[in-house]
């Protein structure tokens, strides 16, 4: 679950870390209202989406004077901010945050996540803030240092010290940037965060450490014991058909191809992605419909996947456990009619009540082509969508 730049400033700011003075806006006047309660005369007017980038796409803005704040904040409020993380689409901008601004010495990157291959959290840390990480890491990798807090001991005062003296912070700015380091990881750990991200954090010429930019992600299984964040949730930034699959308690996640894919369980999905890549084909969606799915729940995750205009084509592998083969069936039937498919559809199908489910696919008098095993199923969706298209 992603949150938005102020609220995540609201969760710092909760925990001890110093942040500038602002508030969130909806229309250019409350931007006023917002810009007068601070102490000026420099504002920042930032766009509130989730997606990086928003200084390039023209969602920041430094301003001198309330008029300008509210100009600023018109012009941002409605408009689609295109970012290189939002795609050619752009995100529909609803709020923005006005900030107080700052005498800025020096902008640096710190950044906390959890590294599946150490099974720790990682601090990264580098001097060139400002800058998308990524970039940095292709041209300046030299200039970025991690340190792995092991969990069992937590994050160590010394660890901060070491991300301090590596960022060229010297007297008491070494103190205040192991204070914020330390609040953070509490955040990050208290939260049940997976990345929390300051970029930049500031020097200020009067020697203050103060996070500019603050973005903070959440795993979504531990949300039954999150409440505080889960209140944060904006699901006008979330894409629909996303949403839609949360709200029935699928794991859908939208690409960019034209392969629709369902299956049973994360791995077999990542597998059958990955098969369809390996015949010179493109999934167009993540969907785990879950071990113990309904009929119901399974039309659902067929009308999710046709909800995007871009399929081609659906392959649905399940191996049936707890999930039974015949309950698949009766949903992909239930749907099909329903919708009035016409697009190509092979099914594979295994395990329990196997036969039962390919007995009911084949009374159905659909167009269901049947496969052997995945990399068949695979196979023969690629062929026939590319057929359909020529």
């Amino acid at each position: 679950m992603n949150i938005h730049e102020y609220q995540a400033k609201e969760l710092l700011k909760a925990r001890g870390i110093p942040v500038l003075k602002g508030g969130v806006a909806y229309t250019a006047e409350e931007a006023v209202a917002v810009a007068k309660a601070l102490p000026g005369p420099v504002y920042v007017v930032k766009a509130q989406i989730h997606a990086g980038g928003r200084g390039k796409g023209g969602g920041v803005k430094v301003v001198k004077s309330i008029d300008d704040v509210q100009a600023a904040a018109a012009k941002m409020i409605g408009m689609q901010l295109v970012t290189h993380q939002t795609g050619p689409a752009g995100q529909e901008v609803r709020r923005v945050y006005i900030e107080d601004g700052c005498d800025i010495a020096r902008e640096l990157y710190l950044g906390m996540l959890i590294d599946r291959s150490t099974s720790c959290v990682t601090i990264m840390a580098s001097t060139e803030g400002g800058m998308d990480i990524e970039e940095v890491a292709d041209k300046h990798p030299e200039k970025i240092f991690n340190v792995i807090v092991d969990p069992a001991v937590g994050f160590q005062a010394f660890q901060g010290r070491q991300i301090a003296f590596g960022l060229g912070l010297e007297g008491k700015q070494v103190g205040k940037c192991v204070d914020v380091i330390a609040k953070m990881y509490d955040a990050f750990i208290q939260l049940d965060a997976s990345i929390v991200e300051i970029n930049p954090l500031v020097v200020t010429k009067a020697g203050d450490i103060i996070p500019l930019d603050a973005k903070m992600n959440f795993d979504d299984n531990a949300m039954f014991r999150q409440k505080e964040v889960e209140a944060l949730r904006d699901v006008a930034e979330e894409d629909p058909a996303e949403k839609r699959a949360k709200d029935h308690e699928l794991n859908y996640v939208k690409l960019t191809g034209n392969i629709g894919c369902m299956v049973n369980g994360a791995g077999l999905a990542m597998a059958t992605m990955d098969i369809i890549k390996l015949y010179g084909g493109d999934p167009a969606n993540f969907l785990d419909v879950g071990g113990g799915a309904t009929k119901e729940r399974v039309a659902e995750a067929f009308r999710i996947i046709l909800s995007d205009p871009n399929v081609e084509g659906i392959l649905v592998n399940i191996f049936g456990g707890i999930m039974r083969c015949d309950v698949i069936a009766e949903g992909i039937i239930t749907a099909a009619r329903e919708l009035g498919l016409t697009m190509p559809l092979v099914v594979r199908l295994e395990g329990t009540n196997v036969e039962k489910g390919k007995k009911i696919l084949k009374e159905s008098g659909l167009n269901i082509i049947s496969a052997d095993n995945l990399a068949d199923a695979a196979q023969k969706v690629v062929s026939t969508v590319k057929a359909e298209a020529a």
